[in-house]
């Protein structure tokens, strides 16, 4: 008979990504089955093993893609099944959630579960907003509600009475339609009118909108924005300390939405950066790595490799890829040899020194002629032999520059680019449903693949906000042999320089 499995009620935190605990991210990784709610960052279904079963149960005020009884009776056909599953919840599951009712349904079906608690938008969304929902000169309590009922209804369960007379921050959740109402019944109630009101709309992440007002006039502010759910409400005097503590919309890129085209093992390192500087991210990979297409060329380098005096590598998924063979080929990182390495760049010389290795001569520019100079100061290359690793399609002009100053050239693929065309974060639908302010590319094949998926001149006519950045002259020529033109490249070709590039043109 087979083992019982279990269920893991998550909370996903209120967006950002970076706001899962440690526990949610390790159950993510091990699960069989990921059930997400619509609330729910679709970047963290990354961390789900490739073979896993993901399935949308969102729940939104008005509508559900899957009924509550169904959800729950889902849930626990798939742990009988001895499946391990993840009801991935927005927030914390137990905070208006409904997870203390699926974890009865689980309790009834004698299901194992667990609930791992997750950072809830009450506190997040006016912390990413700049207020405090405590502070010792302005209250010592606060009051967390839902706005989903109507206090103008003949039967109400909140007595918004007491709610008026405690002292402190009221936070208001699921409240956005029924603000107005919310604001008269407080007001009737005995607030004082004029009581500061912010409402913080999809928080914590890069497209977060923040608008404020008072009790009187919250309802008219939120109608002329177009203010829309999702949303968190606070009210209280330490809304007044927004202005001074508003540290993430003062970010340099708050509010820009980028599209990141780098594979999805290397897209971290943009991502990232891009996401401390208060950047919406949509990671859209459009090439993954692979073999190259004549192995035995690579495995014969490799065993002629003490042969060579040189051995270049221009990009760090060269490096990586070189070496996951050599390993497999070699036991000893004392087998390389003798053979001096070169490295195109900061970032790939960064990847050679992961292996201890030293890089003898890095030209931090990729253009041939740029390259070729450095050998020229470096040493005569005439009649030395160099193994210039690096992807299956590349530019001649590398090779050629070397053979004319008199170099023997081997010309190896360690590995192909190959188009991805997955979207299990929904990004390319996202992209497609509302455009972007930047995509940014980072090689000739990022450019290559993304429009082979997307028609970029197509897409930039139907969204002609859209900006482009490049990396480098190399990926800048892809773009002109579409006859598109970035609108900044970077002046060091780095992941650095790329997102120096980008900030610079938002100032």
């Amino acid at each position: 008979m087979k083992a019982k499995g279990s269920v893991y009620l998550v909370g996903a935190g209120p967006g950002d990504a970076g706001l899962l605990t440690l526990r949610g991210a390790e159950l993510l990784g091990r699960a069989d089955v990921v059930v997400y709610d619509a609330l729910v960052n679709t970047d963290l279904l990354q961390l789900a093993p490739k073979g896993a079963e993901i399935i949308f149960g969102g729940k939104r005020s008005h509508g559900h893609a899957i009924p509550q009884g169904e959800l729950n009776a889902l849930l626990i056909a798939k742990a009988r099944e001895g499946k391990c599953v993840v009801r991935l919840k927005g927030g914390d599951p137990y905070i208006f959630g409904r997870g203390g009712e699926e974890a009865e349904e689980l309790v009834a079906a004698k299901i194992p579960f667990e609930v791992v608690p997750g950072i809830s938008s009450l506190a997040a969304a006016p912390n990413y907003a700049g207020i405090p929902i405590t502070h010792r000169d302005h209250c010592s309590g606060f009051t967390v509600i839902t706005g989903h009922e109507d206090p103008a209804k003949d039967e109400v369960h909140i007595d918004w009475g007491q709610v008026a007379r405690f002292p402190g921050t009221k936070i208001i959740l699921m409240g956005t339609e029924q603000i107005r109402h919310i604001a008269e019944a407080l007001v009737a109630n005995g607030m004082a009118a004029g009581t500061p009101v912010a409402m913080v709309r999809w928080g914590t992440t890069g497209h977060q909108q923040t608008i404020e007002g008072s009790l009187t006039t919250i309802a008219d502010v939120a109608a002329e924005a177009g203010f829309k759910p999702p949303s968190v409400t606070v009210i209280g005097d330490v809304v007044k300390l927004r202005k001074k503590l508003n540290w993430f919309e003062a970010r340099p890129l708050f509010g820009r939405r980028f599209v990141v085209t780098r594979t999805r093992e290397q897209a971290s390192q943009l991502t990232r950066q891009l996401l401390e500087h208060g950047a919406d991210v949509l990671e859209i990979p459009t090439i993954r790595i692979g073999p190259p297409t004549r192995q035995n060329d690579f495995a014969e380098a490799l065993i002629e490799l003490n042969s060579y005096d040189w051995l270049v590598f221009t990009s760090p998924n060269g490096v990586a890829a070189f070496f996951e063979h050599f390993f497999k080929a070699f036991e000893d990182l004392r087998d390389i040899g003798g053979v001096r390495i070169a490295a195109v760049g900061p970032a790939t010389a960064a990847k050679v020194r992961e292996f201890h290795l030293k890089v003898d001569l890095m030209p931090e520019e990729y253009i041939a002629a740029k390259i070729a100079n450095a050998f020229a100061r470096y040493q005569s290359i005439e009649h030395l032999k160099i193994l210039l690793m690096r992807a299956e399609v590349a530019n001649t002009e590398l090779p050629k520059a070397l053979e004319e100053m008199g170099a023997i050239v081997d010309d190896v693929a360690c590995y192909k680019t190959i188009p991805e065309t997955e979207d299990i974060n929904r990004a390319a639908a996202k992209l497609l449903e509302s455009g972007a302010d930047w995509i940014t590319f980072t090689s000739a094949s990022t450019v290559e693949n993304f429009h082979a998926r997307f028609d970029m001149p197509a897409l930039l006519n139907k969204f002609p906000q859209i900006k482009l950045a490049s990396i480098g002259p190399e990926t800048t020529k892809a773009l002109t042999a579409l006859q598109l033109k970035p609108t900044v490249e970077a002046r060091h070709h780095t992941i650095e320089g790329l997102v120096k590039a980008v900030e610079g043109f938002a100032k």
